[in-house]
């Protein structure tokens, strides 16, 4: 075993491989061409997922792709989502300088009315119904 053991609680071993060692396998497998599980037989690598997940890390991307297969309707689903998130973005954007103008006009004018305290004449305007603020 090439790896470094540790005993934790409840009498499990955790493996602890080098970057070297993980990268080394995932040349070899790369140019061998075997599979996951034959190159983790190999090292004595416990684990279906470690090999794939140094691959994803180390892997110079001809193994370990992940491709997605969609079917027409969810390819136009996506594109409608995608576009209604760019709605949304643009809507929010507006509303947050619609906001800061609002503010700046109610400062603005409160300075003109002599009015001090902002936060206060906020709280009282948005308590009284016939104000129109």
């Amino acid at each position: 075993m090439t790896g470094m053991t540790t005993n934790l609680r409840r009498n499990r071993e955790e493996i602890r491989y080098s970057e070297a060692f993980k990268m080394s396998v995932v040349r070899e497998l790369e140019t061998s061409g075997l599979a996951f599980s034959a190159l983790a037989r190999k090292y004595g690598i416990k684990g279906t997922a470690t090999v794939p997940k140094w691959v994803r890390k180390y892997g110079n991307g001809t193994r370990g792709k992940v491709i997605r297969v969609e079917k027409p309707e969810e390819i136009d689903q996506t594109q409608k989502l995608k576009e209604r998130v760019r709605v949304l973005e643009r809507t929010v954007g507006s509303l947050h300088v619609e906001l800061a103008l609002e503010r700046a006009y109610t400062e603005i004018a409160c300075e003109r009315a002599g009015i001090e305290d902002v936060a206060a004449f906020k709280k009282k305007a948005a308590g009284s119904p016939g104000t129109g603020l």
